[in-house]
């Protein structure tokens, strides 16, 4: 039962820092300019980015000498930031201008596969295993595909008031996901400290 819940946790997480729900209208928007968006290959490419990163991001910060708490810690800001701009609305101007190859740029990294979530899988490693991670991404990896593959048809049925409402619903939880982080993090650079 433990399992499932740390699953759960990670997925809404990430679900919640890739936030494809809120970036429909964008998707939509960049298909219109740009032609049809590749689903499978956006899907593939950021999942493989993300799973690469969660094995290979704890040795590149012993490279640079950096504590995966440190990292977490960072992260933990991260995703504070991330929910409050949820919950408040706030649109980032910059990422909505960018494209030029829609499926791998911005739709593969950045959008999915951005900082935002890099620092979540990280911040995730110091609380969870890296097999329940690994399931979190792939879970999400689906939704992000059916999303894609349907983002025309979100948008009729749920409405512009229906996709910022659920915004909100995950920036809350994000921000509470963000604090756990935090907390847990903070007391274990404090105890290297003493």
């Amino acid at each position: 039962m433990e399992i499932i819940i740390s699953i759960l946790t990670i997925f809404l997480t990430l679900f919640a820092v890739i936030d494809m729900i809120g970036n429909v209208p964008l998707i939509i928007k960049l298909r219109k300019e740009y032609g049809e968006v590749e689903s499978l290959k956006s899907t593939i490419i950021s999942t493989l980015i993300m799973i690469l990163f969660l094995f290979t991001g704890s040795y590149l910060f012993k490279f640079i000498g950096i504590e995966m708490y440190h990292f977490a810690l960072a992260g933990s800001f991260l995703i504070l930031y991330f929910g409050i701009k949820m919950v408040l609305g706030v649109e980032d101007k910059k990422t909505k201008k960018q494209s030029m190859n829609a499926t791998v740029f911005p739709i593969a990294f950045p959008l999915i596969s951005g900082p935002g979530t890099l620092s979540t899988i990280i911040s995730l490693k110091s609380e969870f295993s890296s097999i329940e991670i690994i399931i979190g991404i792939l879970l999400n990896s689906i939704l992000i595909y059916l999303i894609l593959k349907s983002a025309d048809w979100i948008k009729d049925k749920v409405g512009l008031v229906g996709i910022t409402l659920m915004e909100r619903v995950f920036g809350i939880i994000l921000i509470a996901i963000g604090m756990k982080i935090l907390i847990n993090n903070l007391v274990l650079s404090i105890q290297s400290i003493l």
